[in-house]
């Protein structure tokens, strides 16, 4: 289990959102199970928060910034939901110990 970068799962989504960390699959294999809901979750909280922020129109700058944080954003998402099912297909199953 490793900690994430800029300390919580939060601070990796704002980090990933401005392009300050590149992600790649291999970016995930070192998060258990937990970890990867908990930086999902955060990450659609990121996107949802950067939908919300809405440039003039007229400022092309404050628009194009925004959308290449969508961009960003969008493709960590999609990333770490296809390394999730191919983890849960390779047998990396959440045990369950029944208290759920």
């Amino acid at each position: 289990m490793a900690g994430f970068p800029g300390g919580s799962a939060w601070a990796a989504a704002k980090d990933i959102a401005e392009g300050y960390v590149l992600v790649t699959e291999r970016t995930f294999g070192r998060f258990d199970g937990g970890q990867l809901e908990q930086l999902a979750f955060e990450l659609d909280r990121a996107l949802r928060d950067v939908r919300g922020e809405q440039p003039a129109l007229d400022d092309l700058e404050a628009v194009q910034a925004r959308n290449r944080r969508i961009l960003r954003l969008r493709g960590a998402l999609s990333m770490l939901r296809g390394y999730q099912q191919r983890r849960f297909r390779a047998g990396m199953r959440p045990k369950f110990d029944g208290n759920a």
